[in-house]
């Protein structure tokens, strides 16, 4: 074997001896990682406050009933940009980790909601999107 052959296959061992523990630790870390969830709804030009408080109310009470929610934020845009196309009620739910979050989707408490929602007659659209957070401060 020549002295490169022998030079590339010492540093593939030791890429592969300190690579393979570093991954399994940052995917380790990942599954560890709360997640959040951001859902931010459209209501009827109709829907009166009262009515969409209840859904909030709704929306509230599964931070309460699903395991693995660890908090729940909601609150009303307030961009002056103009670009959020009618959707004007935003919801945060922080989970454990994904693992959490991915239990909550099928939860029949989750469905349950979803059926009220889509039959409350003020729903209009959502839209939906999950990070991990990759900014420490």
């Amino acid at each position: 074997m020549s002295r490169l052959t022998i030079a590339a296959l010492c540093l593939a061992a030791l890429v592969t001896a300190v690579a393979g523990p570093l991954v399994t630790h940052i995917q380790a870390q990942g599954t560890a990682q709360r997640v959040r969830h951001v859902v931010v709804f459209k209501y009827t030009p109709e829907a009166t406050p009262a009515q969409i408080q209840g859904v909030t109310n709704a929306f509230r009470k599964l931070a309460t009933t699903i395991p693995g929610i660890t908090g729940f934020e909601d609150g009303v845009n307030n961009s002056p940009e103009g670009k959020n196309q009618g959707f004007t009620h935003v919801y945060l739910l922080t989970f454990e980790n994904a693992a959490a979050r991915d239990a909550y989707l099928p939860h029949p408490e989750h469905t349950k909601f979803g059926q009220v929602l889509r039959s409350s007659g003020i729903f209009v659209d959502a839209f939906v999107v999950d990070y991990v957070s990759t900014t420490t401060r």
